[in-house]
């Protein structure tokens, strides 16, 4: 009620900026209170089974996405990864979203088919981050695990997020 009425007082005072900033802090907060706990861990099998899709054809590592899990073996032994919360890409969707549901310079028609474009290009970088971290342990063994998922992982994922915000937002 009063994000609402704040929007709606910023919206008849014209103040364009702090309506888009309110509106989407205020979406943020409520898509992760109400829909983050629905849809992670659907969000979460998806993006194992995308991501299990290379490991399959290579033979490399295997998947179990009715659990969100990920298995890779290598020459060094082998590891379990469970994609969850944090993994399954839910934060940054919602801040995706959030962001572009008070972005008044495309249509509410543009909105709603960049949002789903860009939630489907958030889904594949995230499954390539998880194939890349798949790759670089089945590589460089289960002591790579750290690296990957800290550092290379992110890289890969929240780069091609930039490239994504910059493509839509600019």
């Amino acid at each position: 009620g009063v994000w609402l009425f704040a929007l709606h007082v910023l919206k008849k005072s014209k103040l364009n900026f702090w309506r888009y900033l309110v509106g989407s802090v205020g979406a943020f907060i409520l898509m992760l209170a109400f829909l983050q706990p629905a849809l992670t861990q659907p969000l979460a099998r998806v993006v194992a089974l995308l991501a299990s899709i290379p490991g399959k054809i290579a033979h490399i590592y295997s998947a179990h996405y009715k659990y969100g899990v990920i298995f890779v073996e290598s020459s060094a032994g082998a590891i379990s990864l469970k994609i969850d919360f944090e993994c399954s890409g839910i934060i940054e969707i919602i801040a995706y979203l959030s962001l572009l549901m008070f972005y008044q310079v495309y249509s509410v028609y543009e909105r709603v088919y960049v949002g789903v474009l860009g939630m489907v290009a958030m889904v594949a970088a995230n499954a390539l981050r998880i194939t890349v971290i798949c790759l670089a342990i089945y590589f460089g063994g289960i002591d790579m695990y750290y690296i990957a998922h800290t550092f290379i992982g992110r890289f890969v994922f929240y780069g091609l997020s930039v490239l994504i915000y910059f493509y839509v937002f600019t």
